[in-house]
C-alpha cells in the first residue's frame, strides 16, 4: 500500500479508536457519555488521528531506537502538536475542547507537563506496539479495494468538516437570537444545535 493511502487509513482508524477511548474514559471517570467527535457526523476524534499520522512520520525511522529516544521525540512532538491543535481550533471555531490552565506547568492552558508525559508514553506505545500491527494489517489490503474506499472516505470527511463548520456557525447565530432563514438552517437548529455541540466539544462551547 502506498504511503499516502496508509497514512489516510491510519488517520481514520486512530480517529475512530480515539473516539471510543474518550467515550469509555469519560463514562468510567464521570459516569456520563460525552460525544468527543471532532465532526458532527460519525465517531471521529481527529486529535488521535492527527497524532497517529504525525507520530508515524516522526518516529517511523526511529522504531528500532531506544525507548528513551522515542519518548523524548514523542514528548516534544506531541506537545507541539497539541499546542497547534488547540490554537487552530480556537482560531477556526472560536473555542478549544480542553483547557489546562489549572494544571501544573502549563503553557497558555494549551499544553501541560502531565499530558506531555502522556504524549511521550503514547509515542512508545504507538511506534513499538500498535503501528507495526496496523501496518501489517494494511499491507494485506488489495489495491482494487483500498483505493476506491479511500476516495469515498476522503469525500465523506471533507463533507463532514464543511458541514460541522456550518453547524457551528449557525449555532452561534441561533444563540444570539438570529432566526433561521431557510429549511437547512431550521434543520441545524433542530438537530446539530448548541446543546448537541456543547456535548460534542467537551462542554467548552461558548
Amino acid at each position: 500500500m502506498k504511503k499516502s493511502y496508509k497514512l489516510l487509513y491510519i488517520f481514520v482508524i486512530s480517529s475512530i479508536c480515539g473516539y471510543f477511548i474518550e467515550l469509555i474514559w469519560t463514562f468510567v471517570t464521570k459516569g456520563i457519555f460525552v460525544n468527543h467527535s471532532a465532526v458532527a457526523i460519525g465517531p471521529f476524534n481527529f486529535a488521535y488521528g492527527i497524532c497517529a499520522v504525525v507520530f508515524t512520520l516522526l518516529l517511523e525511522r526511529y522504531k528500532d531506537e531506544s525507548y528513551l529516544k522515542v519518548f523524548l521525540l514523542s514528548f516534544i512532538g506531541g506537545s507541539i502538536l497539541e499546542y497547534i491543535m488547540s490554537w487552530g481550533m480556537e482560531l477556526v471555531l472560536g473555542f478549544t475542547a480542553w483547557d489546562y490552565s489549572h494544571r501544573f506547568l502549563n503553557i497558555n492552558g494549551r499544553i501541560c507537563l502531565l499530558y506531555s508525559l502522556f504524549w511521550g508514553a503514547l509515542g512508545i506505545l504507538w511506534i513499538k506496539i500498535l503501528y507495526p500491527r496496523i501496518e501489517n494489517m494494511l499491507s494485506k489490503a488489495k489495491e482494487n479495494v483500498y483505493k476506491p474506499a479511500a476516495f469515498c472516505i476522503t469525500i465523506f470527511l471533507v463533507f463532514d468538516i464543511i458541514f460541522t463548520v456550518s453547524a457551528v456557525s449557525r449555532a452561534h447565530k441561533a444563540d444570539i437570537g438570529i432566526p433561521p432563514q431557510n429549511g437547512y438552517q431550521r434543520f441545524l437548529d433542530n438537530t446539530f444545535n448548541s446543546k448537541y455541540l456543547k456535548n460534542m466539544f467537551n462542554n467548552n462551547w461558548e
